[in-house]
């Protein structure tokens, strides 16, 4: 039975010792395990906060390009857009008086397309009067009322 002993007892020690050492070993797998785990979820945060920053300035940044686009698009539209104009002097005779009278007339264009008929004043002139300060007092379509680009950088200025 002493002989029994002695042949397992070192068999026992072997399977107690490899037990063990896979125990062991298991636990370090699992240590190693956790701390992979770890940074890959750190990792994965990371990434998902410089998505979300990535995103957040590029829908900024998107705005921003759809508004110059916007804006960029109508000042070309405004820039297209042109004023016609002609004036001349009537003269109206009744009986002994005769009455002079300023006619002016105006057209608005796109291109070189009519986008109105010709719009008609008259305005009786007495002598000696500025027939150009009159034209430009009459007009309808001033370049300040049509081109809103320059009533945009005087208020930029101010």
């Amino acid at each position: 039975m002493e002989a029994l002993i002695w042949i397992l007892l070192p068999g026992f020690t072997a399977v107690a010792s490899g037990l063990l050492a896979w125990f062991i070993m298991q636990s370090r797998m699992e240590v190693a395990l956790a701390q992979q785990r770890e940074r890959l979820a750190e990792s994965r945060g990371a990434l998902d906060a410089e998505k979300q920053a990535l995103g957040a300035s590029l829908d900024t940044a998107l705005r921003a390009a759809e508004a110059v686009a916007k804006r960029e698009a109508l000042e070309n539209f405004m820039d297209e857009l042109r004023v016609e104009q002609r004036h001349y002097t009537r003269e109206n005779r009744m009986l002994m008086q005769s009455r002079k009278s300023l006619v002016l007339q105006e057209r608005m264009y796109f291109r070189n397309i009519p986008l109105s008929d010709w719009i008609e004043h008259e305005i009786t002139v007495e002598e000696g009067a500025d027939v150009g300060r009159l034209v430009q007092d009459m007009t309808i379509f001033d370049k300040s009322v049509v081109s809103i680009s320059d009533g945009q950088r005087t208020k930029q200025l101010a």
